[in-house]
């Protein structure tokens, strides 16, 4: 299934808030109507956010271009539209890194244009290059997640939200290094955490790996302590909404507890993503901007009121595991492993040099 698709001039997206009992596409024909498919959850996974944004920039620049004003006041009215777009989930740097990406490049040739047919043509190329570029590099990070395992055999592997197809232009971060394993015939099973509040684990990755025919297990993220404890986990594998230049995951609400537990345990807590999700003018995960959601996804379930009336709400989306728990982050470069400062600054420089 493809959850995210250009076709002409509409962006079509897969409705992740139905799953898993519907399969809904919605087309977004104008770039706020991406906002709000990236805001509401619609689409997301820090790597398919970005790539939904690339393709809303092209939506935006049309409309910047039906603008009856010059060019260089429709191209103000294009960067004040990816402002906006920049805006709507701050946490996870693939969706900055995207926009920035595309904008840098309209702002490089500007001055080699004279319309904005020429901007919205330049920019689906681009936006085009991101998502296959984002199938790559899954596909680099699976083979490269693969060899921490090589000569392991039934391996049970306990990921946290999703960061699968779903979350993706391609395989997955966490989940491709899965489907790698379960390819070569090493996996044994996946244990899913529920991952509340939104239980992106339960009605996602479950979902597209039961697809799929991978062996998966769902369980309530208060059950993972006691499936480490009796001995069901061999490894710990999640996404990243960001890293810092310190080795600081920003991941889902609640990667941060699964990290201490698997510390507890001795099992190897192992991080997937590519080099858009690595925030390298960050150094402390204490810097990493937060989003904090609405306190309707605590209170009710499927608008099912579970919690009483005016009751106060902390609704994190995210949380930051420090770099201490982190054994090994996977990479389309290959496996970083600790000391991260200089791991993750030979990676900086193979990026910059390409």
């Amino acid at each position: 299934m493809s959850n995210i698709e250009w076709r002409k001039d509409t962006l079509v997206l897969l409705d992740q808030t139905k799953l898993p009992t519907e399969i809904t596409y919605v087309y977004c024909a104008d770039w706020r109507q991406v906002a709000e498919a990236i805001k509401m959850l619609r689409v997301r996974g820090a790597p398919a956010i970005g790539v939904a944004a690339a393709y809303g920039l092209i939506l935006a620049a049309m409309e910047a271009g039906n603008l009856d004003a010059p060019f260089s006041e429709q191209l103000i009215s294009l960067y004040e539209f990816s402002e906006t777009l920049k805006e709507t989930r701050p946490t996870a740097i693939n969706l900055a890194w995207a926009v920035d990406r595309v904008i840098s490049l309209v702002k490089y040739h500007v001055e080699s244009m004279s319309s904005m047919r020429e901007v919205v043509d330049l920019i689906t190329k681009e936006a085009i290059i991101i998502h296959k570029e984002d199938v790559y590099l899954n596909r680099r990070m699976a083979e490269a997640g693969a060899t921490l395992f090589e000569g392991q055999k039934n391996i049970r592997i306990l990921t946290h939200c999703n960061a699968g197809a779903l979350a993706t232009g391609g395989l997955g971060t966490a989940l491709g290094v899965v489907r790698k394993l379960h390819e070569n015939g090493q996996l044994d099973r996946v244990y899913a955490d529920e991952t509340r509040p939104l239980l992106q684990g339960a009605r996602l990755t479950a979902f597209e790996l039961h697809e799929d025919g991978i062996p998966v297990t769902l369980e309530t993220d208060n059950m993972a302590a006691y499936a480490m404890q009796h001995g069901l986990i061999d490894a710990v594998i999640v996404g990243a909404d960001r890293i810092t230049t310190k080795g600081d995951v920003a991941n889902k609400i609640g990667t941060y507890g699964v990290a201490v537990l698997a510390k507890f345990h001795n099992i190897p807590f192992y991080v997937a993503a590519p080099y858009s999700t690595f925030d390298f003018t960050l150094e402390n995960g204490s810097d990493i901007p937060i989003e904090m959601r609405d306190d309707y996804e605590v209170t009710s379930l499927y608008g099912v009121q579970t919690a009483p009336n005016d009751i106060d709400v902390l609704n994190p989306a995210f949380d930051v595991t420090p770099h201490e728990l982190v054994t090994a982050i996977i990479t389309e470069e290959g496996v970083l492993k600790p000391n991260y400062e200089e791991s993750i600054h030979k990676l900086r420089q193979i990026i910059e040099s390409k």
